[in-house]
């Protein structure tokens, strides 16, 4: 078998398995920093109030289906030394249509959200100062800038930091708001209180799920993991990652329900929950604890800021180059961290990147165009059930090798995800303002 290069460290293809160790975590604790947002906290907070402890075990289950998931982009990339969009590819141009159309309309609506996100607290935390669409222009001015001068071993270090305040915050006021640990553990035996469907579909689908799921072998990549001999430390990286969110989920689902269900307060839909929330902890434990609740608020909406930026932005250059290499009909380079380093220099990582930034500024003025949002609405709608269905294509045929190939516990996970994906999808484009 192959040696590890002693020039990059990193391992050649057919070298021997890596060994585990805790050194090796990052791109999964960016994806998960990433995917959990404001929004999905405050989902999680009114299932809580609404249902207590009931959906406890649904959040459990979401936690597998998105391991499941992120396990799969990675082995892809691992297994085959390609990329996703390389693989997408290959399943029928309809794919690159779909992508193409796609990343250009969700990227200008999700910028004025993910900045419009990480200004609200910081409003809170200092009503004094400017008002939200200044902050919220600094705060994507700021990412910007950030993403734009450093590389991924920064962007690293700076999301596990924002992660483990998040981490602390939340696990903090779940603490302080006294659980029924009884309750808690009655909560995973599944059970579906009258008009909690849609709710435990949410738990299951909708934390941590979004585009950047895609982007987790991108930063697999970047980490320098590019051959099936990471194997076993990206499954280790993934698993810590969303076990992590699980327990975000789970503390989150404790305080809506000892802080909101009993008490019957009903939250703000929205990022405006978020601040409900800390005005009720300020009359419950104090000043000092719901400003701490907001400085957690801002490291969950700023770390998918920058996520989005940088994991995104990186997809979308992938996604320009392999179209020019198919035009140009040159050979496909293997997917490493030189070139995702080289990838992160490019004129179309840079462009995404100001794309993501400056239009959707527009959008802190104007309410968002008709057309704007269902568009929105319905691609992205689309995505998750695109990442599940075509992963279960990919990793059941020659694209990928024998050995790394689904088995039956991954082709039922994604099957699963599949079909409930689907299901989200159908709904959330019903509840479209038609």
């Amino acid at each position: 078998m192959a040696e590890t290069s002693k020039i990059t460290g990193v391992a050649e293809p057919g070298s021997q398995p890596r060994k585990s160790s805790w050194r090796y975590i990052g791109p999964g604790i960016v994806v998960a920093a990433t995917g959990v947002g404001a929004g999905d906290l405050v989902a999680t907070l009114i299932a809580g109030s609404k249902f207590g402890y009931t959906l406890m075990w649904a959040a459990v289950i979401g936690c597998l289906v998105k391991i499941s998931l992120a396990e799969a982009v990675g082995r892809w990339h691992l297994a085959t030394g390609r990329t996703l969009f390389d693989g997408w590819r290959t399943l029928g141009g309809w794919t690159t249509g779909y992508f193409a159309v796609y990343v250009v309309i969700w990227g200008f609506v999700y910028g004025a959200t993910a900045m419009s996100s990480s200004a609200l607290p910081i409003v809170a935390l200092f009503p004094d100062g400017p008002g939200l669409k200044t902050w919220a222009i600094i705060t994507g001015l700021i990412g910007l800038v950030f993403v734009w001068f450093n590389q991924y071993a920064v962007f690293e270090k700076v999301m596990t930091v924002l992660i483990g305040v998040m981490f602390v915050v939340v696990v903090y006021v779940a603490i302080r708001v006294s659980p029924d640990i009884g309750a808690s553990f009655a909560g995973l035996l599944p059970v579906l209180p009258d008009g909690s469907l849609v709710y435990t579909l949410g738990l299951i689908g909708g934390v941590g799920g979004t585009i950047t799921m895609a982007a987790y072998g991108y930063w697999v990549n970047a980490k320098g993991w590019s051959d099936s001999s990471w194997m076993k430390v990206m499954r280790i990286d993934n698993r810590v990652a969303y076990i992590t969110t699980g327990i975000f989920v789970v503390a989150m689902l404790i305080v809506g329900a000892e802080l909101l269900h009993s008490s019957q307060i009903a939250l703000t839909k929205g990022d405006q929950g978020l601040i409900d929330l800390g005005t009720i902890l300020e009359e419950r434990f104090g000043t000092g604890t719901a400003k701490l609740f907001l400085v957690g608020f801002f490291a969950a909406s700023f770390s998918s800021l920058i996520g989005v930026w940088h994991g995104v932005s990186l997809m979308f250059a992938d996604f320009v180059e392999r179209i020019r290499a198919a035009r140009g009909a040159t050979g496909e380079e293997k997917a490493t961290s030189e070139t995702v380093g080289r990838q992160e220099r490019s004129v179309p990582f840079r462009a995404y990147l100001l794309w993501l930034t400056f239009p959707p500024m527009t959008l802190l003025w104007l309410d968002e165009p008709f057309g704007l949002v269902i568009g929105y609405g319905v691609l992205g709608a689309f995505f998750m059930p695109f990442l599940a269905l075509t992963l279960l294509w990919l990793l059941n045929s020659s694209r990928t090798p024998r050995e790394w190939r689904n088995g039956w516990l991954s082709n039922g996970m994604l099957g699963a995800a599949g079909l409930l994906f689907i299901v989200l999808c159908v709904k959330q484009v019903i509840d479209l303002p038609w």
